[in-house]
């Protein structure tokens, strides 16, 4: 082998390492960035969701919204509900009145890729289920929800009846 091929066959080399070691760190990088975060028009699509299942009338529906180990701070109940059954019973009760809930005021911090928080006032129409008659109530809300096995869920939701004025 001459000199000059010698050269060569060396700088083939180098190129050829310089190449792979590129690519493998570009592909080392690609595999460790974060998942990107949701947008708060895909967390605010959360409630939307959550209020399709009101009008569904199936309390087993909206309960599928809510993880297994989610606490629910009703908006007409005084009684903290901390299972699946707990939040079946109630919201068996609620949809009762046929709720039909609209977002007045809402604050969204998306935490990171798996958690985000919806805050703010919404407004719940309820017809009685014997007089017919509908009332409007006003509520403050919290939702806290948490990407599980690559569905969102609530883990938290508080909702209370605004205060009287």
């Amino acid at each position: 082998m001459t000199r000059k091929t010698r050269i060569r066959a060396a700088l083939v080399t180098a190129t050829a390492l310089v190449t792979t070691a590129t690519v493998t760190a570009g592909v080392s990088a690609a595999g460790n960035e974060e998942p990107e975060k949701p947008s708060k028009k895909q967390i605010a699509a959360l409630f939307d969701g959550w209020n399709a299942a009101l009008r569904s009338g199936d309390p087993h529906q909206v309960a599928n919204r809510y993880a297994k180990d989610a606490v629910l701070l009703p908006t007409l109940s005084n009684q903290v509900r901390t299972d699946r059954a707990a939040i079946v019973a109630y919201m068996g009760h609620f949809l009762e009145n046929k709720p039909a809930s609209k977002k007045i005021e809402t604050h969204i911090n998306v935490l990171d890729h798996n958690s985000a928080l919806d805050s703010g006032v919404y407004e719940f129409t309820l017809t009685d289920h014997e007089t017919g008659d509908k009332r409007v109530v006003k509520a403050r809300y919290t939702y806290a929800y948490e990407k599980r096995g690559g569905t969102w869920l609530i883990v938290n939701h508080h909702s209370s009846a605004m205060p009287e004025g």
